[in-house]
């Protein structure tokens, strides 16, 4: 079994609750008075992180206009827009992150980011991060991840349109630099993302082939698909937040609202209680429930000599007389005593 990791005050992997990810992203439509406003509701939901994204137009783009540069004109949220001016809107700045990671911490939350550049790590050093997060179009950027990997703090990657090959110099990469503690998460970098382009199996195949704990970073509507993911040995669910999708915000289409975290919160709990073991038989729950299985009672008052028949001898509950297949072997013998109705049917009766 894949070792736990620590990441702030929990430990992550297959023997603990799902470490849920609450993405704060561009939903601060710039104001940080909304921006602190999303980590107090955050806390509220029981979620255990709250992230960020920690870059600048400059540091993740360039001022230009060509085609390019631009977003498909057919993108269902973006379409046509110019990424330096879509990553004003959206980035958080650097002076931010300081309020914004003492508001988490003085709510218990685990707060981290996902840098973009090496200015990125320098100030989530600073700011004392436990992890940092990998996005999906950076896993090709490997001095990024050697960069973070060096740190020694845990590293959570996501592996949004990665082929094998992609993930496996990924890896290599950051365990080359030094880390030790390595989450995968399953992406589909698209957004919203369809759930049929999921695909949920390929996360035990992950596990399997790069040895190391494997999540879920998910971009589809509502919370059924990370639930299911669970199912598969996600340990990190990772969904976009927002306060309320009808005040707008970049990522909002496609992020939960806060009762929406605390149901994700609770149902994954669920789901991964559910998991159990490989165990087959009865459970210490169903013990009661044993009790009432069927078998054969008496079901009228009879007299010594009455011949055992379908009307004084049925399958019912309780479960203390004969199993109920007996029923093809007593059928038309005879009872030794007088029985009372209600009496379990045993060998010595008749």
């Amino acid at each position: 079994m894949t070792q736990s990791i620590r990441i702030g005050d929990h430990l992550v992997g297959p023997e603990h609750r799902p470490f849920i990810i609450a993405e704060m992203s561009g939903n601060h439509n710039g104001s940080l008075e909304r921006a602190l406003r999303i980590v107090d509701a955050v806390a509220e939901t029981g979620v255990q992180a709250l992230k960020l994204q920690t870059y600048t137009p400059d540091t993740i783009t360039i001022d230009h206009d060509g085609p390019e540069f631009r977003i498909s004109s057919g993108h269902d949220l973006w379409g046509g827009e110019n990424l330096y001016k879509l990553y004003q809107k959206a980035h958080t700045p650097y002076e931010w992150h300081k309020p914004i990671f003492e508001r988490a911490r003085e709510h218990g939350l685990t707060v981290f980011s996902a840098p973009f550049d090496p200015t990125a790590i320098e100030l989530l050093e600073s700011l004392d991060a436990p992890a940092y997060k990998i996005a999906s179009s950076e896993l090709v950027d490997l001095p990024l991840i050697k960069l973070a990997a060096a740190t020694g703090k845990p590293l959570i990657m996501s592996t949004g349109m990665a082929s094998t090959v992609d993930i496996a110099l990924a890896v290599e990469a950051a365990r080359g630099a030094g880390a030790t503690d390595i989450i995968l998460l399953a992406c589909t970098a698209s957004y919203p993302s369809p759930p049929e382009h999921t695909n949920l199996r390929r996360i035990p195949v992950l596990a399997a082939a790069f040895e190391t704990q494997v999540g879920l970073s998910d971009h589809t509507l509502g919370i059924g698909v990370p639930i299911a993911a669970v199912s598969f040995g996600a340990t990190v669910i990772e969904k976009h937040v927002t306060i309320d999708p009808e005040e707008g915000g970049v990522d909002s289409a496609f992020s939960l609202t806060p009762q929406q975290f605390t149901a994700l919160y609770e149902e994954t709990g669920r789901a991964w209680q559910a998991l159990g073991t490989t165990h087959i038989g009865p459970t210490e729950s169903e013990k009661e429930g044993l009790r009432f299985r069927r078998s054969l009672y008496v079901v009228a008052d009879v007299k010594a000599g009455d011949v055992v028949s379908a009307e004084n001898v049925r399958s019912i509950r309780p479960a203390n007389g004969l199993p109920p297949i007996e029923i093809e072997r007593v059928v038309g013998r005879t009872f030794r005593t007088d029985v009372a109705k209600g009496t379990a049917l045993s060998w010595d009766l008749i």
